[in-house]
């Protein structure tokens, strides 16, 4: 039976999801709000986000609620941080259990939605939110190892090290560090950062490659180097967003801190040369624009823009790179996305998923990654559109 005072919430959030719905989204406001605005209208409730057909506790839900989060920050509008609410409420039970996770499967995609659990926390101080953060850190401190110290993607996915890990689990397991004293797990997340740079670095063009696998066993693993064939454009996304990200928790005084500032001084450098100079935009295999097949992908250029923009905004990059980022935005905002009459937004050209292995076997080849499907609206994209126009916005 639901508790009196849950109820009134939820009747009042459903209310709220109703407004929504019924309005015309005033071109009035920012682009942020704009297009959070459409993405509530889109996902009635927020479980929804990624298409889902039921309640799911996974890293894309998170990737948009973190947006939802910084954008709440902003405005100081409680219906965005309603919305994250209503997520982890329907999440995580009155006894801590996060419902559907499964930390048998060391997956460390299923980490990025615990982010949210700290500010939740904060705000309520109900013990189910630290227990998840618990749960989520538990497996943090289990989670299979290269022999250097660098987190296996996934259980199934032994030895490997891939870029997409570094924002889900990275800037968690650092701030759970600040939060509750413990400097290792600040150590432990700096480190996975300087590993991947170490491994997946392309020494010529300073471009970062998909994955790395230090067995050399995988197809796709090059026999020398263990790294993959291409620069897939929203695994440097999700490295660059984990660098700035991180970066907010770091302490003024470890000595990862400025390393960590290099690694980003580096990879913001390494992709200026492979912007389009006329959209602002970067492809789905970032150096190969001008092949045939190859497209202006929606999710690695909000994503670069976002890291920029952060970047510059707080002092780890030269203020250059925030114009960098603001072409970048307005080359979106003529080529990707669209405003229906009644101003609701849709982003189009974002990479719905890519991956390196499994079955059926992804090789990571050009052909591959130009050939994975392209949808609307995919929270991979959407979210940090929305975090690089908050940036923008400042």
């Amino acid at each position: 039976m639901m508790k009196k005072g849950f109820l009134s919430v939820f009747i009042l959030g459903m209310l709220l999801v109703g407004a929504v719905q019924a309005q015309t989204i005033s071109d009035k406001l920012s682009w942020s709000e704009r297009t959070a605005l459409s993405v509530m209208k889109q996902n009635p409730e927020p479980w929804m986000i990624e298409f889902m057909e039921k309640p799911v506790w996974s890293y894309p839900q998170g990737l948009m609620l973190t947006a939802f989060e910084k954008l709440a920050q902003k405005t100081g509008k409680t219906e965005y941080n309603d919305y994250v609410m209503e997520y982890l409420d329907g999440m995580i039970s009155e006894d801590g259990v996060i419902k559907t996770y499964q930390q048998e499967t060391f997956n460390i995609d299923m980490i990025n939605s615990g982010k949210l659990l700290f500010q939740a926390y904060e705000n309520t101080g109900e013990d189910r939110y630290l227990i998840a953060l618990q749960t989520l850190r538990n497996q943090l401190r289990w989670q299979p190892k290269t022999t250097d110290g660098g987190f296996w993607h996934k259980l199934r996915y032994p030895w490997q090290m891939w870029l997409d890990g570094a924002y889900m689990g990275t800037p968690f397991l650092i701030r759970y560090g600040v939060e509750f004293e413990e400097p290792e797990a600040i150590d432990q997340g700096v480190l996975q950062l300087v590993l991947l740079e170490k491994h997946l670095r392309d020494e010529k063009s300073g471009l970062l490659y998909h994955g790395y696998d230090e067995s050399r066993l995988q197809q796709w693993a090059d026999s020398d180097s263990g790294k993959s064939p291409e620069f897939w454009g929203r695994a440097m996304g999700w490295y660059a967003m984990a660098l700035v990200d991180a970066l907010d928790y770091i302490p003024e005084s470890h000595t990862g801190r400025a390393e960590v500032q290099g690694i980003l001084g580096r990879l913001a450098k390494a992709i200026l040369p492979y912007q389009n100079p006329e959209t602002g935009l970067w492809y789905q295999v970032v150096d190969k624009g001008e092949e045939t097949g190859n497209f202006e992908e929606a999710s690695v250029s909000a994503m670069f823009a976002y890291a920029l923009a952060k970047g510059a905004n707080n002092g780890h990059l030269e203020i250059s790179f925030r114009k960098v980022a603001e072409k970048c935005l307005e080359g979106m905002l003529k080529n990707m996305v669209e405003v229906t009459v009644d101003g609701e937004i849709h982003l189009h050209q974002v990479c719905a998923v890519a991956g390196l292995g499994g079955n059926p076997y992804r090789d990571g080849t050009y052909d591959y990654y130009i050939n994975e499907k392209i949808k609307t609206n995919d929270p991979k994209g959407v979210g940090p559109f929305i975090m690089a126009c908050i940036e923008l916005e400042k």
